[in-house]
């Protein structure tokens, strides 16, 4: 192959890498990420966190449709701020811990939507129980980091959260607001 040919096929595959957009793995900080529920218990709001959790976001801002996202969540971490309600909601009746240690989403589309918001769509999985999901989420420039915040409705029935006498909804509604604020450097 003559020089020529060689430097001009080199050039080509060059032009057409630069081309591709690949979405890009970023390092997630722990320290000033968190993942939460709230939910009404007596018609009262409470937030519960779950202190370890597990991301993995791979994100292209110029095509956020290559972009991909998995979290897991340890579900023994959720604090309500008391080690009596910690210790409850990790039993067979509410979370069911011991058999079912993690809960995990995992995107399958993400796409620009209105007011530079992007919809996310993609698989939540919980005690057992796998959904389809659809959420809204804000993506956002501090500093050198990148932002990910957006909250997931869901319905604790649905994935057997709150077994037995706890289906009845009038002490613990049935609606659940997960919410993210997920920070991230490349």
């Amino acid at each position: 192959m003559s020089l020529f040919i060689r430097k001009n096929l080199v050039a080509a595959i060059a032009l057409a890498a630069s081309g591709l957009a690949l979405a890009a793995a970023l390092k997630v900080d722990p320290a000033k990420s968190n993942v939460s529920a709230v939910f009404k218990q007596m018609n009262v709001p409470i937030e519960g966190k779950f202190k370890k959790f597990h991301a993995q976001i791979d994100y292209d801002s110029a095509k956020p449709e290559a972009s991909k996202a998995n979290v897991d969540i340890d579900i023994a971490s959720f604090d309500l701020g008391s080690a009596e309600f910690n210790s409850e909601v990790t039993k067979k009746e509410w979370f069911n811990a011991p058999q079912f240690p993690k809960a995990s989403f995992a995107s399958t589309g993400i796409k620009p939507a209105v007011g530079g918001k992007l919809d996310v769509t993609g698989k939540l999985s919980i005690k057992g129980k796998t959904a389809d999901v659809t959420f809204p989420m804000i993506v956002k420039k501090e500093g050198n980091a990148q932002v990910f915040e957006g909250s997931l409705p869901i319905k604790r029935l649905a994935f057997n959260i709150g077994e037995g006498e706890w289906k009845d909804t009038s002490m613990v509604a049935d609606e659940v607001l997960i919410k993210f604020r997920v920070v991230t450097t490349q």
